[in-house]
């Protein structure tokens, strides 16, 4: 599909309390309008994973980072690219698992159940990249990461 434009959305959240609630309603219309006026098939799991990895990406950003968040949702390839930048150059990196550890899996959890992760400085902060398969994967999903 070179010739075809890409297919995308994006918002800058502001940091006011509404952000993840924001970015999980703005992951659903952005895939309904998808599969409307595009004819894109998207699964029901799909939907469900990209609002979750919104929301662990967005509170990520909130908790760790001053200032906006810019969040990008993309078609690519039978994808859902879910990114994220932030204003902190630091990348995350995600901790050992830990059953009795409360709180802070987040990043584990994206890893888990995207199809490839990646984290990448930039000039000013870094944006995380998820990406989700539209249709479900009979083969289970397994995570490519990169950092830079």
């Amino acid at each position: 599909m070179p010739d075809r434009p890409a297919i995308q959305t994006s918002v800058t959240l502001v940091g006011d309390g509404t952000d993840i609630a924001h970015g999980r309603h703005l992951a659903v219309g952005f895939l309904t309008q998808v599969q409307a006026e595009h004819g894109l098939s998207v699964s029901q799991r799909a939907m469900d994973l990209t609002q979750l990895v919104v929301s662990e990406l967005v509170t990520n950003a909130r908790k760790y980072a001053p200032g906006p968040i810019l969040l990008d949702l993309r078609i690519a390839d039978g994808l859902i690219e879910v990114g994220v930048w932030d204003s902190d150059p630091v990348l995350p990196i995600a901790r050992a698992a830990n059953a009795g550890r409360v709180g802070q899996h987040g990043l584990e959890i994206v890893m888990a159940v995207a199809r490839d992760f990646e984290a990448q400085r930039e000039d000013a902060g870094k944006r995380i990249t998820a990406r989700i398969a539209l249709t479900d994967d009979p083969g289970g999903i397994t995570a490519e990461r990169r950092t830079s």
